[in-house]
């Protein structure tokens, strides 16, 4: 259960990330604010290092698999991506086109069980899932 508590703490900081980065980009420009708040992010990484709370296993570097290391490219994608959106349709629409990218994607990686995961069944209680997920998105697109 806790893992669970700490996913949903997950999308609640998502949610605050979101709307205080765009925020910023508003201010300072959207590639701006994607530097600055990948700046911040590293320097707390390295205080957190230096601290004592890394695992202590840099050695393992070279057994990761090469596209494991491209989540900061794909960090930088989403930060401004979120900055570019939220002020365009709001944090609520923004945020559930988001769960829906990533429930989407997520369901294909576990049914294809891509990047060393289990491979698990798809069927037409999840896609009847996801159709509801974008129908609530739309949903708060709307105006009225």
């Amino acid at each position: 259960m806790l893992p669970l508590v700490f996913a949903a703490l997950s999308g609640v900081l998502m949610a605050l990330q979101g709307a205080l980065n765009s925020a910023l980009g508003k201010v300072i420009g959207l590639l701006e604010a994607t530097f600055v708040v990948h700046v911040v992010g590293s320097l707390l990484g390295l205080v957190l290092l230096l601290t004592g709370f890394g695992a202590g296993k840099w050695q393992n570097y070279s057994q990761a698999p090469w596209y494991t290391y491209l989540g900061g490219l794909l960090g930088v994608g989403i930060v401004y991506l979120v900055v570019a959106s939220i002020p365009k349709v709001g944090v609520a629409p923004a945020t559930t086109a988001i769960i829906v990218g990533q429930v989407s994607t997520a369901a294909l990686i576990d049914f294809l069980g891509w990047f060393g995961v289990e491979p698990l069944p798809f069927n037409y209680l999840k896609a009847l899932g996801l159709a509801l997920m974008a129908l609530g998105a739309w949903l708060l697109l709307s105006r009225s």
